[in-house]
């Protein structure tokens, strides 16, 4: 079993193109030796997004705090705290911070692609 507490996780900035005030928390990973996902906390500070990319595995969102939109080629979606989204294979998307405050979100994927 593992806990890890609030708030010990590395803050790592993201420095894919297009990455603007973005960084990540690797909470539970390969490196703990999870069998199936890896769990990621997003922070994308006001002004700030993440890139408009799209990628060829799924991964689930939940908003932990904040408020912002998912950006996808059909459009914008706002979300808040408390909300979920379903990114899937090959689906163009992008988060972007349209708060004052930090936009928060966990992301579940596939160890492999951590």
């Amino acid at each position: 079993m593992l806990v890890r507490k609030k708030g010990t996780a590395e803050h790592i900035p993201v420095m894919m193109a297009g990455a603007s005030k973005v960084s990540k928390q690797i909470t539970v990973g390969r490196a703990d030796g999870t069998p199936a996902y890896s769990m990621r906390i997003f922070t994308v500070e006001p002004g700030g997004h993440t890139p408009f990319h799209s990628h060829p595995f799924d991964h689930v969102n939940f908003v932990v705090s904040g408020s912002g939109v998912l950006v996808s080629t059909e459009g914008q979606t706002p979300v808040e705290a408390g909300d979920s989204a379903l990114v899937l294979p090959d689906e163009m998307h992008q988060y972007r911070n349209t708060g004052s405050e930090p936009f928060v979100f966990i992301c579940f994927v596939d160890k492999a692609y951590e």
